[in-house]
């Protein structure tokens, strides 16, 4: 679910240090809307990162 349909923006795996510097590993998730949006001429329900919204990439249905 936390993927954008426009530019495909996923999670990404890394690793946390703590203070005593031990590993664990973690992820990081995207910023992943639901909004209904235009795609090929017809109103639909999307999920669309905050950054494809911000930069217009995304034609909001109203």
């Amino acid at each position: 679910m936390a993927k954008c349909d426009i530019c495909g923006k996923g999670v990404t795996f890394g690793i946390k240090y703590s203070h005593s510097h031990r590993k664990t590993n973690r992820m990081w998730k995207p910023n992943v809307k639901r909004v209904k949006a235009v795609v090929n001429g017809t109103p639909t329900r999307i999920y669309a990162c905050t950054r494809c919204l911000r930069s217009n990439s995304v034609t909001r249905a109203v």
